[in-house]
């Protein structure tokens, strides 16, 4: 097993522990409910989870959209075609 593997089991089974031994009772004020009694296993679960949720998607790569397209390409004019338009000026300047 490689030491990312090793490292996520050690921090789950500490999580797990963690949330465990906290699973008493506690008076819990929301927006709508007053002092309704939650386990502390319930409270820091669901933060632990809406945090992993919040953090991936915000942490999540972005989505590239090329704005290359073909068809801009296919209208260019090609070179040969640009050096017919330089004025004798411009050619003695490149030359």
């Amino acid at each position: 097993m490689s030491a990312k593997t090793i490292s996520i089991i050690i921090l789950t089974a500490l999580l797990t522990a963690f949330l465990f031994l906290n699973s008493d009772e506690v008076p819990f004020n929301f927006i709508v409910a007053n002092d309704v009694q939650v386990s502390k296993l319930i409270v820091i679960g669901v933060c632990i989870i809406v945090g992993f949720i919040i953090g991936f998607v915000v942490g999540r790569p972005k989505k590239t959209v090329s704005s290359y397209d073909d068809e801009i390409e296919r209208n260019q004019p090609t070179i040969e075609n640009n050096k017919n338009t330089l004025s004798d000026e411009d050619r003695d300047y490149i030359s």
